[in-house]
């Protein structure tokens, strides 16, 4: 696993040229991702084995993942948040230390006015707050930290990248 992309054996940005073919495989997986390889290879224009075998060259070189996207509230999760962080030291351990928490779903390293940005799901505000104030506040190198509510997702889309 990759410490700065979280995907597994990719160890750099290395940029893989994707022809008409790898992009339409993405298009249909990113519409449904358990379509299987013999409804896949029509739509694609390709043999069943041909689908097989850039689908798992796609996936081992970390171009894509296929994965579980869950509904935060039927799992009890209803306290949505960014969460802001203020660095005073290496900023690589402090991501891999929020990274940690299970409550994280995206940390990121970023150049601006917060040195790393973290989207968090919490039961609840109280939850939310013993994360902050009693667990990020700790992490050695954490400067300042401010956390924006997420009141309601507008918009969330996973079919970038193939147009």
């Amino acid at each position: 696993m990759n410490e700065l992309t979280g995907v597994p054996g990719r160890a750099t940005s290395e940029v893989f040229p994707l022809d008409e073919k790898d992009r339409a495989i993405i298009t249909e997986l990113q519409v449904d991702g358990r379509m299987s390889y013999s409804d896949l290879a029509p739509r694609v224009g390709l043999s069943q084995a041909a689908v097989r075998q850039r689908v798992n060259r796609l996936i081992g070189r970390g171009v894509m993942q296929v994965v579980a996207v869950t509904d935060p509230l039927s799992l009890g999760l209803s306290t949505q948040a960014m969460v802001g962080i203020s660095v005073s030291g290496d900023v690589r351990a402090v991501a891999a230390a929020v990274s940690e928490y299970r409550e994280a779903e995206y940390v990121l390293i970023t150049a601006g006015r917060y040195d790393v940005l973290a989207e968090v799901l919490c039961e609840d505000n109280e939850a939310l707050l013993s994360l902050v104030n009693d667990r990020i506040r700790s992490i050695d190198g954490v400067a300042s930290t401010e956390v924006f509510s997420i009141l309601k997702m507008e918009k969330m889309t996973f079919s970038w990248g193939t147009g």
